[in-house]
């Protein structure tokens, strides 16, 4: 036997036990043979593979096609499971009437197009994070969802955390005070070379490149943009868009917000000798309507940890300062500084939650939905407003100017040059609808 598939196998038997919980904690059950949910994954390297594993321990569900643009990703999949159906183009999958719910696992700049048109072919999603590419996209895509009256899961997947729902619970009960700053990150020492340096080469035999791209402008193949390194280009992915989006939504839902009124930000390729168009070293502050500021620092020039604490949000209250990560938060009380006293603010809080495998327990809320017709922990809506504040923080990167944001229109009130950044042209024949 294979290892990797026996060690394989070996991670599913223990997610099985993680999901039954999950779904116990969500109102889930496990379901018989004859309701299973047929579904067919769109993006099989990576986080698609990833998302294979936690589709697995579900009893209720099967996984009757993949698909993937490149060989290369497909082949360890037809030997789990050869009885299902491979595609090199997911509009094939579409076509079927024996596919219930599709999994969105492709470079962010295909989310859309496919959401959009599964929606309209009459199938559930869940869709990987962020969202969309753009906020257009974004819109468009909640549009499709209710139109069709479908079940669009987002892949932020600490959404399924007790953790945190418990931390929602706390912080909007005043538990640490008034909260006017958060911070969060994303560090990773990639100096000095980076993803490196690529000429234009001919691709793989087994790539479709041209579907690749998709909707974006043609461009020749370089192996520094795919499989994975695409989320450095700035045409296909970011990593506010990667990693802050998660941090994001937590805040999000931790303070009970929706959009941010402004947004500025700085940085820059200031370290990092490589071929990305994105930056190196970058923060992003956001003002938020209950009068907070929101802080996202992307250094991928150093890695050490920016918090005094293992964390990977920092709320900073009137009463306490929470540190959240993972299975664990803590609460460090205030004292009070210049003309207060300086006594302790509150008790400090230390605390555990196992949470099991959040991503099976967001797959697990995925499936019930799509039986029940509930609305999603993560549904759609929720994640395009979390994507937004990455969108709006490489926009304003882009622009160097401090951003107003009207969350009602979707516009910047004061810079109409800025606007022109909030989708951009398909390359033909791609259409959203």
């Amino acid at each position: 036997m294979d290892e990797s598939i026996s060690r394989r196998s070996f991670m599913r038997r223990g997610s099985l036990a993680a999901a039954i919980g999950a779904g116990a904690m969500m109102g889930g059950r496990v379901h018989g043979a004859n309701e299973r949910i047929r579904v067919a994954v769109i993006g099989t390297a990576n986080r698609g593979g990833q998302l294979i594993d936690a589709i697995v321990p579900h009893e209720d569900a099967e996984i009757v096609a993949l698909c993937d643009v490149h060989g290369e990703a497909l082949k360890r999949w037809k030997e789990e499971y050869p009885d299902a159906a491979f595609y090199g183009d997911y509009r094939k999958i579409l076509e079927r009437d024996d596919v219930d719910a599709v999994v969105v696992a492709t470079p962010d700049h295909w989310h859309a197009l496919i959401t959009i048109q599964a929606c309209d072919a009459g199938k559930d999603v869940y869709v990987e994070k962020p969202l969309s590419l753009t906020v257009y996209e974004g819109r468009r895509m909640i549009e499709a969802a209710r139109r069709n009256d479908r079940i669009v899961q987002v892949g932020l997947q600490r959404r399924a955390s007790k953790m945190y729902a418990e931390l929602a619970d706390m912080v909007r009960g005043g538990a640490i005070g008034k909260v006017t700053v958060a911070h969060c990150y994303r560090v990773s020492n990639m100096f000095s070379s980076g993803i490196g340096k690529s000429q234009p080469s001919e691709p793989p035999d087994d790539l479709d490149w041209d579907m690749f791209l998709g909707p974006q402008a043609f461009r020749p193949y370089q192996d520094n943009i795919t499989p994975y390194k695409f989320r450095w280009w700035k045409s296909y992915s970011s990593q506010v868009g990667n990693w802050g989006v998660h941090y994001f939504d937590l805040i999000r839902w931790l303070l009970d917000e929706q959009s941010p009124l402004a947004v500025s930000a700085h940085g820059g390729r200031y370290a990092v000798d490589d071929d990305r168009t994105i930056p190196d070293t970058m923060q992003a502050t956001f003002e938020l309507p209950s009068g907070c500021l929101l802080v996202f620092g992307q250094y991928e020039a150093s890695g050490n940890t920016p918090f005094p604490r293992p964390a990977e949000i920092e709320l900073r209250g009137t009463q306490g300062t929470l540190y959240a990560r993972g299975s664990r938060f803590e609460i460090v009380p205030e004292r009070g500084g210049q003309f207060q006293s300086n006594e302790p603010r509150m008790e400090p809080v230390e605390k555990m939650i196992n949470d099991g495998d959040v991503t099976v327990g967001l797959m697990r809320d995925f499936f019930d939905c799509v039986k029940s017709r509930n609305t999603p922990i993560s549904d759609v809506e929720q994640g395009h407003y979390s994507t937004c504040f990455a969108h709006l923080a490489n926009i304003a990167m882009d622009m160097r100017a401090y951003l107003q944001w009207d969350a009602e229109k979707e516009r910047f009130t004061n810079n109409d040059a800025a606007n022109n950044l909030l989708h951009y042209e398909y390359r033909t024949p791609w259409k959203l609808g």
